[in-house]
């Protein structure tokens, strides 16, 4: 699985970085080309808890496969783009079903016991990360090349089919018998803890194992939509709002914090893109690693992955407001070093938050409803920063930490009941 998440992430960080200058290259104006891009971000809005939802019904094998097959097609159709048109048609498969990472972090919490989640996220998310460093230094040497941005686009496309080929020969019998045993575990630790828990998985939800046969996935069209319209109702009803604002918050935190990252530092300190670049990979290689330091400071934690989330959320509104008043180069060096480390540890706490708030039955479901709400982030991230741009070039990272403060103040108001009575015990 860390393969699978190291090659997804691989493959699309060689197309990112050369998205806009091949939408530019193919005669589309700026405010074009900003609708285009937006394409992708309210797809994933609207298909992330929807993909979510039917892993949990179909299972995560044939989810799954179907989205790296899908996501293939859309890179491939990609590599074939000749004008906006052909581009925009590409991108819509892409942005329906590039939802690969999260049906594997949702296998990941099916097939691992509570305490060791943490440590599994922290190691997938650091293997993925490596692939999002790698990625994009192969595509900048392929765009050099004679139609660079079509070779990138159809070596990204096989190495899917390759990913998709490695999730096929995966031991998945292995995996069933696993997931029984962690299922036995988890039930025994749940019913001593039932009375605090804000399980969304009730009795009238649909009780979906990790992977079903083939006779499931081919079960009507009709059962299988009304099953994950079940499980979209359970989540909306259940009391997870504050998890799922604390997410929102602290993602549209850093999205302002990153939007104009590259134009600040020239304007502000007169440092050149190349330069730029570097300090960027570098605090992109600090976030990989970090995913390594999960275990540890899990253990350091006592399991307590509210606390962790909290002190990392503090961290990275303290930095905010650091990077926002430096005055010198390294100020902003020191900020990238530790902002990377607390944002790695962050996403890692929410999603293992959400997950212990919401039960594992539905993680597909869950996980999908948390990319969903930091699409949201997405999709306003572009506007806020460019108002905040309009008063001063430290306007969206100021902004950003004031976000990332309310974050903080809803978390310390607003305590999950079962932390409360993990400091009691």
């Amino acid at each position: 699985m860390y393969a699978v998440g190291f090659l997804d992430l691989f493959g699309v960080s060689m197309i990112i970085p050369l998205l806009s200058h091949h939408v530019k290259s193919l005669g589309a104006s700026p405010s074009i080309a900003g609708i285009v891009g937006s394409i992708y971000g309210i797809l994933q809005l609207f298909s992330s808890t929807l993909v979510g939802c039917w892993s949990d019904v179909v299972g995560r094998r044939y989810s799954l496969l179907a989205c790296i097959l899908l996501s293939a097609l859309g890179y491939g159709l990609l590599g074939l783009s000749t004008n906006i048109v052909l581009f925009i048609v590409a991108r819509i498969p892409v942005g329906i079903f590039k939802h690969s990472l999260s049906i594997c972090k949702a296998l990941l919490s099916d097939l691992v016991s509570e305490s060791e989640r943490p440590l599994v996220m922290g190691h997938f998310n650091a293997a993925s990360s490596v692939g999002f460093v790698l990625g994009p230094v192969v595509g900048g040497y392929l765009t050099e090349l004679k139609g660079g941005f079509y070779i990138s686009s159809f070596i990204c496309s096989s190495i899917f089919i390759l990913n998709a080929g490695l999730v096929w020969v995966l031991p998945w019998k292995d995996f069933i018998q696993e997931h029984k045993c962690i299922s036995k575990d988890n039930d025994i630790s749940n019913a001593t803890k039932k009375e605090h828990s804000r399980d969304i998985s009730n009795g009238k939800s649909v009780n979906v194992s990790t992977v079903t046969s083939l006779k499931s996935f081919l079960q009507p069209a009709c059962d299988q939509v009304v099953s994950v319209l079940q499980k979209i109702r359970v989540v909306a009803c259940s009391d997870m709002w504050d998890v799922f604002l604390v997410r929102l918050l602290m993602a549209l935190a850093v999205m302002l914090y990153y939007s104009n990252f590259a134009l600040a530092l020239e304007e502000r300190f007169s440092l050149k893109p190349k330069m730029t670049g570097y300090l960027i990979s570098y605090s992109s290689t600090l976030g990989a690693l970090a995913g390594i330091l999960i275990g540890p400071m899990t253990k350091l934690y006592h399991n307590n992955i509210y606390l962790m989330l909290l002190h990392s959320s503090i961290l990275t509104c303290s930095l905010m407001f650091i990077y926002a008043a430096a005055t010198t180069v390294w100020q902003v060096v020191l900020c990238s070093t530790f902002f990377a480390v607390s944002t790695t540890v962050g996403r890692t706490c929410i999603t293992d938050l959400e997950l212990r708030q919401g039960g594992t039955q539905a993680s597909g479901t869950l996980i999908g409803a948390g990319q969903s709400v930091t699409a949201v982030g997405r999709v306003f991230a572009p506007l806020v920063s460019g108002l905040a741009q309009e008063f001063s070039p430290c306007g969206p990272p100021s902004l950003g930490a004031v976000l990332a403060l309310a974050a903080v103040l809803l978390m310390v108001f607003r305590i999950p009941h079962d932390t409360k009575c993990e400091k009691n015990d």
